[in-house]
């Protein structure tokens, strides 16, 4: 039944095609800016941020209170990432340098720090803040209309992984940050301030984080709880891809996107959440150390 129905979708109308197209490209965007503030976390320092989905959030307040006040969105956007990532460089310096190398010690201080932050906004702010407009509008294709901002987020999410890209691989900082992590004593050694390379990468996670709030805060009600839709999709789109950002975080994207879009456009939004989680699961039994895993073994 359900290879049938995969075969009418692309066979089908354009309707059909156009629509889990659409469907895919949104999953794949969501996905990937989600997980890629976490993935540099994780990936490259090795700390497990529980708090990931409370940057996430913080993003979008500061965006909705900045663009309230008439500032244009990509500006207000770009005050919640900025925002997150100074919140990320004190809290770095405050807690985690402290946790390096105890994972489990990073889980439940980030949890307590996801606790604090979700249930002061909700004493300090209330249960939510007045939504924000979806801005640009909607196109119609076909016989359906899209989100034109959706379309705009699917660019966005490949402009910051080639954004990334740059920055890890063509600058001094990203020389300096790769030899960080792989090599920490080493690096120090040879007159690497360590220790400032892991603030500012912790803060790029987070401001990454708070870019992805505030870019989705036109989107959905503006929560304290709001972080939770992210980090379970953040988690697992990590988990899938493993500890590079570039050749597992993007690529488990794109891969979690199809499945979800394949089983939303067929039973619905429960289905598709299923359907991710399963191939989660498939995914680690069969690659426990995610596809960059295999990408590197197989260079090797």
């Amino acid at each position: 039944m359900f290879l049938s129905w995969c075969r009418s979708v692309f066979s089908g109308s354009f309707n059909n095609v156009v629509g889990f197209l659409y469907q895919f490209g949104d999953a794949a965007a969501f996905l990937v800016l989600s997980a890629c503030g976490l993935a540099i976390i994780f990936g490259m320092m090795g700390v497990i941020n529980l708090a990931h989905g409370e940057f996430i959030m913080g993003g979008a307040y500061v965006t909705a209170t900045v663009s309230k006040m008439g500032a244009p969105l990509p500006l207000a956007i770009l005050c919640g990432a900025l925002a997150a990532g100074l919140v990320g460089i004190v809290l770095e310096r405050l807690v985690i340098r402290h946790l390096y190398h105890r994972p489990l010690d990073t889980i439940v201080a980030t949890w307590g720090i996801s606790l604090i932050v979700s249930q002061g906004t909700l004493i300090l702010l209330g249960p939510s803040l007045t939504d924000m407009s979806t801005p640009l509008g909607s196109v119609t294709i076909g016989e359906l209309s899209y989100s034109v901002y959706r379309f705009a987020l699917m660019g966005v999410a490949v402009a910051i992984l080639a954004g990334l890209y740059a920055l890890f691989n063509f600058t001094r900082f990203g020389v300096l940050a790769r030899a960080t992590i792989q090599v920490p004593h080493m690096a120090e050694s040879l007159g690497v301030n360590t220790r400032l390379i892991y603030s500012l990468t912790f803060g790029i996670g987070a401001a990454l984080a708070g870019a992805t709030g505030g870019l989705y805060a036109p989107t959905m009600s503006l929560v304290p709880t709001m972080g939770a839709q992210f980090i379970m999709e953040a988690f697992v789109t990590v988990v899938v891809g493993g500890g590079d950002v570039f050749l597992g975080t993007a690529p488990a994207g794109v891969a979690l996107g199809f499945v979800k879009a394949l089983m939303t456009t067929w039973q619905g939004q429960l289905a598709g959440q299923i359907g991710l989680l399963v191939a989660v699961i498939l995914v680690i039994r069969i690659l426990p150390r995610g596809i960059s895993g295999l990408i590197l073994r197989e260079r090797a």
